[in-house]
């Protein structure tokens, strides 16, 4: 299961009614926060949602909008007694970039690990999930990021008869483990049927549409992307400033073939996005001008 919360949807400039964009996943005790612009804190507060459990922060881009919330939160972690590490994900330069941020918050009582971004793709195991980096065409450097749970197959039990594996193994064979005794070595492949539909979400913002989107966001139970501008006109100006329309990011939801599509860092001028959803529709169904705090609950389908 996967909670996922867009905790603010605004580019460029928070507003009165809207935050600048950050996205909480939440999976089996640990949080992943992708990107921290000014007021995460003040969205998960009222999210309600607690910084605590946070243990890995990534970043898409340096921009201020995506970052500048940073030194804020890394203070609030340190006054809460937080003696865990926490590592942070992000293109080249995070060493350089939060080092300079640091400045504001010098003196921290846990430990930060820095992993840097070096390839156009990038995959990194942790906390029960597979987080996937993609690089993106924004005008500077930039990120979309991936995150998937895999599920693996169904546990045979004729198999594990016929194989006479004791019972006291079953389980530990069902979570993919190997044992091993009295010389006889038992493999989760002797027990589990093939590897079943997993979970998928796909982040990506700050960006014109790629090949690099439409590949990674393939499936996706959720892809998260920007809708820079809805107004129909403004397609020259997504152009230029390397940024997307609504109608752009529902061609990439529908050529990713995505179950449901959230729109996200509207330009601080885009008032209403809901406005424009309609014709949004009659390129990908299953879109939604997200809010301020969308949240979803994702669960292992039947199967």
């Amino acid at each position: 299961m996967l909670d996922v919360s867009l905790l603010g949807t605004g580019g460029m400039m928070p507003l009165p009614y809207r935050w600048l964009t950050s996205l909480m996943v939440r999976y089996n005790g640990s949080s992943l926060l992708i990107d921290c612009g000014e007021g995460t804190q003040i969205a998960l507060k009222e999210k309600g949602w607690s910084f605590k459990p946070i243990d890995v922060i990534c970043f898409t881009h340096y921009h201020g909008d995506h970052i500048s919330g940073l030194p804020g939160m890394l203070l609030t972690m340190g006054n809460a007694d937080r003696t865990e590490p926490l590592t942070l994900i992000g293109p080249k330069g995070l060493e350089r970039v939060v080092g300079a941020l640091r400045v504001i918050a010098p003196e921290l009582p846990f430990r930060i690990n820095c992993i840097e971004i070096t390839e156009p793709e990038q995959t990194f195991e942790m906390n029960g999930y597979r987080l996937k980096a993609f690089r993106v065409n924004h005008n500077v450097l930039c990120y979309g990021y991936s995150l998937e749970v895999d599920r693996a197959g169904r546990f045979d039990v004729e198999r594990a008869i016929s194989f006479g594996i004791p019972k006291k193994f079953w389980g530990v064979l069902q979570k993919g483990e190997t044992v091993e005794e009295d010389g006889k070595v038992y493999t989760p492949d002797m027990v589990l049927g093939p590897a079943r539909k997993g979970l998928k979400i796909t982040y990506a913002t700050d960006t014109r549409p790629t090949e690099s989107i439409r590949v990674n966001a393939k499936h996706s139970d959720l892809f998260i992307c920007e809708g820079m501008y809805g107004e129909k006109d403004k397609l020259k100006k997504a152009k230029e400033y390397k940024h997307m329309t609504f109608y752009e990011a529902a061609e990439l939801a529908r050529e990713a073939e995505v179950k449901e599509m959230w729109l996200t860092h509207y330009s601080p001028s885009l008032n209403y996005p809901e406005e424009y959803i309609k014709d949004v529709r009659k390129i990908f169904g299953n879109a939604v001008a997200a809010k301020d705090g969308q949240t979803v609950e994702l669960t292992f389908g039947e199967a």
